[in-house]
């Protein structure tokens, strides 16, 4: 009978708690934070909390971690370290797909051409993409925004080994060109606006260079044992563009507020981020391209079935 008792209290327990073993959830959801350049789905939904109120009822705990390079963000997935990302840029997805990497896409983010840049001083000797011949170049390596510099080189019939690159993150690449430590920096968003503030100017955009696209991703092994719970993290972002889309004013102050700058910057970030969620087929043949020129250009590995990098539920 004492046996009995136990285990019925056990079972009972185990029920009433709701937890995640018994509702075939995770325990816990390591989640990638990423603000820049302007991502105000994932802004709002960490500041709301919006994420851990979807799983408070089945005791799933929401692990934050501000990963800002989509590179460091692959290396974190293949590792098991983290489960979804926010936002990851599509360029760091494809060459971590072309190194064997299983990351997913999960759901659209952004399309933000405009919000990523390559710049220079006001007053350095860079005046056009041809002077950063056999000069220092700073910014996040492995990503959209390196990209966008081997582009604008190729674009100038230069190749990449024709500047000195170094691996750096944002804030770092922008105190070094504001120092004149390097001649140009790779920056986003409220970065940029920091740098123009401070004496530098906008060299090229990633504008008619590169499809920028930015997308929630999951790695595959999270997507294939917990489909629910990936459904549920897709649902509140959608839901969350919805919520931004009926009240702008008071998503941009909390946009304005995580990256220091004033609401009329940040209005302007927003209006350049073209917010989406649902894949196209346009967004599929951008994928298409991108590997194209990222193997041309040596900075992939192999080509990949760009579709079978997309989640099904991402596309509709």
């Amino acid at each position: 009978m004492k046996l009995k008792s136990l285990a019925a209290a056990a079972i009972a327990a185990l029920i009433a708690s709701g937890t995640a073993l018994a509702s075939g959830l995770p325990k816990e959801i390591n989640m990638v934070y990423v603000k820049a350049p302007f991502n105000l789905q994932n802004m709002v939904m960490k500041d709301q909390g919006l994420l851990e109120k979807e799983f408070a009822k089945d005791g799933v705990r929401v692990n934050w971690k501000t990963i800002t390079s989509g590179a460091q963000q692959s290396q974190a997935f293949a590792s098991g370290a983290i489960d979804v990302s926010a936002v990851q840029n599509t360029a760091s997805l494809l060459m971590a797909a072309g190194a064997g990497n299983p990351i997913r896409v999960a759901t659209g983010v952004a399309h933000p051409s405009e919000n990523f840049a390559i710049v220079v001083r006001k007053d350095g000797p860079v005046k056009t993409v041809k002077d950063l011949k056999g000069r220092k170049v700073a910014g996040p390596r492995g990503t959209v925004l390196h990209q966008t510099l081997v582009a604008a080189l190729v674009k100038n019939g230069m190749k990449k080994t024709d500047v000195e690159f170094l691996s750096m993150g944002i804030p770092q690449a922008l105190a070094a060109v504001q120092s004149g430590r390097v001649d140009g920096a790779l920056l986003a968003a409220s970065a940029i606006v920091k740098a123009e503030q401070n004496g530098c100017r906008v060299l090229q955009t990633a504008k008619g260079l590169v499809n920028v696209n930015l997308v929630m991703t999951v790695r595959k092994g999270f997507a294939d044992q917990y489909p629910d719970a990936l459904a549920r993290i897709v649902k509140v972002h959608r839901d969350t563009l919805k919520w931004i889309n009926a009240h702008p004013k008071d998503a941009i102050a909390i946009g304005a507020k995580q990256h220091g700058i004033s609401t009329e910057q940040a209005t302007i970030l927003a209006k350049k981020s073209h917010y989406y969620d649902v894949l196209t087929d346009a967004d599929i043949k951008g994928l298409a391209a991108d590997q194209e020129f990222l193997v041309e250009n040596g900075m992939m590995e192999k080509k990949v079935d760009v579709k079978s990098l997309v989640l099904p539920t991402a596309m509709k």
